[in-house]
């Protein structure tokens, strides 16, 4: 007997031996068949979906889930146009703490809107004796105060107040970290957001690290989230590569540097696992620290790699010698470079045909970057939704020349690599089927096209962030599409991606999204 049929849906399986189907069978969490294999089996419970259209989850294959939940909570600036608008709102928080000296937190900087960028003198006007730090949206810098800056380590380098990259790294070491307790409540926010717009697995981007990491203990706040049942969906944990260690393995082994015991990429259950080692090489477009190989736009420099190049080589070299698959942060045209070489370098030491090595965001790929890319078997895992929202931005500063180059789809796919869709978020908005509208459309929220050869069709962009999201963090043999043996993960959609005009795919509502065969809305 079956634990639950399915019926009266369109449910687009994205699995080409069976593309289209009317019934879906549930057993133990599973897809156990469909259509007729199912239909006169008896089932404990037959879900009539009203002609629905169904997909498998979504994938989500770049996400900062802790990121996202604490920044749900936090006071934000986002949108102010005017300095003493923003200020006002920092006021009031700091009106809030109890105590001079606190700490206290701001979301939503973006330098963009206010023509410019904050002070530490701008910030001393309301701080009142607190700590102050604004994160910006893109996570690659902030600003602060002169009561931080007065604790930062000698030599530290700033603007004004702003903190870039691997500085702003050091204005964050000197917070004590969040407790295992916050983080997972933060953890289950961000979840539920994903789960509401048909995300059933995501890959977090990163843990433990100087840049975006939250505690030292920080996996088994991820634990601790499962244990309490606050994790209502299946996430993949990065871990930061700053995290290895240099170790004294076997010489037979030839691993120089590792995580405690040895742990790497797999360990877990389809529920909660390690993923790949992420390594950052570089910043952001919206924080201008991409590193490219000519200057932004009107600017006079050309962004910055995370470390030394030799440094980072290492580190990308080394994780591969211990068995990582590699996740490598790379959204300038000079950082890919600096991941291709070393991978390939890593490859030519010790040849590892299945890592699914991937880049992540691949931002700004020149066109002859792109057969390395495919030699070397590399995903790219990109962001539609930046250049739906920022893209504008992006255009002016990248130039005519590079602007098509940015966050490619087509040409990816030309080149038979594979194009996996993800959001960053909360860097960006986090909904796939508005991602999904953006890679066919290639249009910016203001209209202006972006790239248009670089357009996919709705079936690609669907594929990008399903099946290709499945094989990028190494589920293809469990999630991804609606195939029998497969986990029972599908969202429900009120309409079909495939049949609307374009322009209406980001509206579509997600009706329900499923887990394991289980609704996140329980039913009557």
């Amino acid at each position: 007997m079956l634990c639950t049929r399915l019926t009266n849906a369109r449910f687009l399986t994205m699995d080409p031996d069976h593309p289209v189907a009317h019934d879906l069978g549930i057993w133990q969490g599973r897809i156990v068949g469909l259509d007729e294999a199912v239909t006169s089996l008896p089932a404990r419970e037959v879900v009539d979906l009203q002609g629905a259209t169904v997909l498998p989850g979504f994938i989500d294959a770049h996400v900062h889930l802790a990121w996202t939940g604490f920044k749900q909570n936090t006071p934000s600036i986002s949108g102010r146009t005017r300095v003493d608008d923003v200020l006002a709102v920092v006021a009031e928080a700091v009106s809030r703490t109890r105590a001079p000296g606190d700490w206290v937190s701001i979301a939503g900087y973006d330098q963009r809107a206010l023509g410019r960028h904050l002070t530490a003198a701008d910030l001393d006007r309301v701080s009142d004796g607190r700590k102050l730090f604004l994160l910006h949206d893109s996570g690659h810098g902030c600003v602060v105060n002169t009561a931080v800056l007065d604790l930062l380590p000698a030599g530290i380098p700033h603007e004004n107040g702003f903190l870039a990259e691997q500085a702003m790294g050091a204005a964050r070491a000197l917070r004590l970290p969040h407790a295992q307790e916050d983080l997972a409540e933060a953890i289950g926010r961000a979840a539920r957001t994903c789960l509401t717009e048909g995300v059933t697995a995501c890959a977090e981007a990163g843990i433990g690290g100087t840049l975006f990491g939250h505690s030292p203990v920080e996996l088994g706040a991820y634990q601790l989230a499962r244990d309490k049942g606050l994790l209502p969906l299946r996430v993949q944990l990065m871990v930061s590569a700053d995290r290895l260690s240099p170790v004294a393995a076997h010489e037979s082994d030839g691993i120089p540097r590792a995580l405690d015991l040895g742990l790497r990429t797999g360990f877990g259950d389809d529920r909660l696992s390690v993923g790949a080692l992420k390594v950052y090489t570089d910043g952001g477009m919206m924080a201008r620290t991409a590193a490219l190989t000519s200057p932004y736009q009107g600017l006079d420099h050309a962004g910055q790699l995370q470390d030394d190049p030799d440094a980072l080589t290492g580190l990308i070299v080394d994780g591969h010698l211990a068995g990582w698959q590699l996740a490598v942060h790379a959204i300038g045209d000079r950082a890919a470079d600096l991941a291709l070489d070393a991978i390939e370098r890593a490859q030519r030491i010790r040849p590892r045909p299945g890592a699914r090595h991937r880049i992540e965001h691949a931002g700004l790929i020149r066109p002859d970057q792109l057969p390395r890319f495919a030699r070397l078997g590399l995903s790219a895992v990109v962001q539609p939704n930046f250049l739906r929202y920022f893209g504008d931005d992006y255009a002016s500063i990248m130039g005519a020349e590079r602007a098509p180059w940015m966050y490619r789809g087509r040409a990816f796919l030309d080149h038979g690599i594979p194009l996996v869709g993800s959001s960053d978020r909360p860097v960006a908005d986090g909904s796939p089927l508005r991602a999904v509208q953006f890679m066919v459309e290639r249009a910016s929220t203001s209209g202006q096209l972006i790239g248009p050869d670089e357009a996919v069709t709705v079936d690609e962009a669907l594929h990008a962030h399903t099946v290709a999201g499945a094989r990028a963090c190494h589920w293809d043999d469990r999630l991804g599409s609606l195939t029998p043996g497969k986990r029972a993960d599908l969202v429900v959609l009120g309409d079909d991606p495939r049949r609307v005009d374009t322009s209406r795919i980001g509206a579509i509502e997600v009706v329900e999204t499923y887990v394991d065969g289980r609704p996140s809305r329980p039913r009557d």
